[in-house]
């Protein structure tokens, strides 16, 4: 698995997980949703989370481009 791979399973496995709990806990859980989103967006833009970082420490790889053209 790629560090890409993990980091979008784990955005929505958190997505999924806040907003169950906003549903059936506390309506206040929308605000890890929030996060969650801000933190994907701003990752885009400056390719830097601290899940890739925790992820590179786990041994997982980076992914590799693809070649042009392809």
């Amino acid at each position: 698995m790629t560090i890409e791979r993990a980091l979008r399973a784990m955005a929505g496995f958190m997505i999924l997980l806040s907003i169950a709990l906003t549903v059936w806990v506390d309506p206040r859980w929308v605000w890890l949703t929030a996060f969650v989103g801000l933190n994907l967006f701003q990752s885009a833009f400056t390719n830097a989370c601290p899940a890739m970082t925790i992820f590179r420490k786990l041994g997982l790889r980076d992914c590799v481009p693809a070649p042009e053209g392809k």
